[in-house]
């Protein structure tokens, strides 16, 4: 009968396989040829070394790489199982991510370079929605790799997040503490942004006030929120807190925050519809830095994290598999608008 083992052993003559490629491609051929289908148990470790005569050492090598793939998983004492028949990847990873915003664009940019193109990444979606994160989570769990993941700051999230194995599972942009050692790529919010606003306290304090546009429904960091109250606050510096930028709003010698860019696009029309001069006029801070806010209005301080930085870490994880604990720093791009 043809198994698992018949099919490791046809490669043994193939002297440019080592031992642990002789396994990996013996399993991938037994599932191309329906020998063993999703869901089958792999032979042991044990069974394994019995068998073939090989280092088990060797053997868990060959699962650990199989494993990566996402072609394999592992269940405590239960043993390993194929989990997707889908062999020709050398890796697919899963990607869950808020939405398509510019920064995470270039996020994904660098994330796809860096890993090259044998490798497949599908791109989910959440919006901040604890319902959809659960869902998708629970839809594509055993189905890859690698899974890298920005989460939603939220108590559940903990439990949904734990039936990905820690060492398949990367936590990107929001740190997110979780149970035991995991691997996390991300960024700090409320320190940073205490420390920006105080090192702009002299250009801010020469308006009338600073309005920050903050949205709690969103995926607003409540840590920018807490660090400009308190800014304000410790600077005795006259401010406030609204959900949105509403057309007509713009008022001379004020100053400025906006967290999302839709808030930021309508202050801008506003200041041209009444030709005021940004930086002059009025002063504009704004969170996550992009191309266009380079150019526009003679540029737009922000204060952001390097994604492209972040997005090509991340890849070196997959690449890699290496645990990794790294926050990336958040800097102030100064230009004209404060």
């Amino acid at each position: 009968m043809n198994t698992v083992y018949h099919k490791i052993q046809e490669l043994v003559e193939v002297t440019a396989y080592s031992k642990h490629e002789q396994i990996v491609n013996g399993v991938i051929n037994a599932i191309d040829e329906r020998i063993v289908i999703q869901g089958s148990m792999l032979p042991s470790v044990n069974s394994m070394v019995r068998e073939l005569g090989f280092a088990s050492k060797t053997i868990v090598k060959a699962y650990k790489e199989l494993k990566d793939r996402g072609i394999v998983d592992s269940k405590n004492r239960l043993g390993y199982f194929v989990v997707n028949e889908d062999t020709d990847q050398i890796k697919k990873v899963a990607l869950l991510i808020y939405a398509f915003h510019p920064f995470q664009e270039e996020f994904y940019n660098s994330f796809r370079d860096t890993l090259g193109d044998n490798i497949q990444v599908d791109v989910f979606f959440h919006h901040n929605n604890l319902e959809i994160f659960e869902t998708i989570l629970g839809n594509i769990s055993g189905r890859y790799g690698m899974y890298i993941v920005a989460p939603i700051a939220h108590p559940r999230v903990k439990k949904i997040l734990s039936k990905i194995p820690r060492q398949k599972l990367l936590i990107v942009d929001r740190y997110e503490e979780l149970e035991g050692d995991f691997s996390h790529i991300t960024q700090e919010f409320e320190i940073s942004t205490y420390m920006m606003l105080k090192a702009q306290v002299d250009n801010i304090r020469s308006y009338d006030g600073m309005t920050l546009y903050f949205l709690p429904e969103s995926d607003h960091p409540v840590e920018i929120l807490r660090a400009f109250k308190k800014f304000l606050q410790d600077y005795e510096i006259p401010g406030s807190v609204e959900t949105h930028y509403k057309a007509g709003q713009i008022k001379k010698g004020h100053a400025y925050f906006t967290i999302g860019d839709g808030d930021l696009w309508k202050l801008l029309k506003d200041v041209k519809r009444e030709g005021l001069v940004v930086g002059e006029d009025v002063a504009v801070l704004s969170n996550d830095n992009s191309p266009v806010k380079e150019i526009i209005c003679g540029g737009i301080t922000t204060f952001s994290t390097d994604f492209e930085l972040m997005g090509s870490r991340a890849a070196e994880f997959v690449l890699g598999g290496e645990s990794i604990q790294e926050v990336i720093p958040t800097v102030l791009i100064q230009r004209k608008s404060l």
